[in-house]
């Protein structure tokens, strides 16, 4: 069973907001809850790099 973090969501003047409570750095919208649900699953993803795979490279790059 994949784990489970809790949300806390708002609606907006045109979106649906929300962020994860461990995570307050990731933030989403969606036009309703699933979408909202499904952009902060998608976000969170991407936030960890769950979607990188097994081979890959990593290199330092100047800001």
């Amino acid at each position: 069973m994949p784990p489970k973090l809790k949300i806390v969501y708002w609606q907006g003047e045109r979106y649906w907001l929300g962020k994860f409570i461990d995570h307050p750095e990731i933030m989403a919208q969606g036009e309703s809850l699933d979408e909202l649900e499904e952009n902060l699953r998608d976000a969170y993803r991407e936030l960890l790099l769950e979607d990188v795979p097994a081979v890959h490279q990593m290199k330092d790059i100047a800001l």
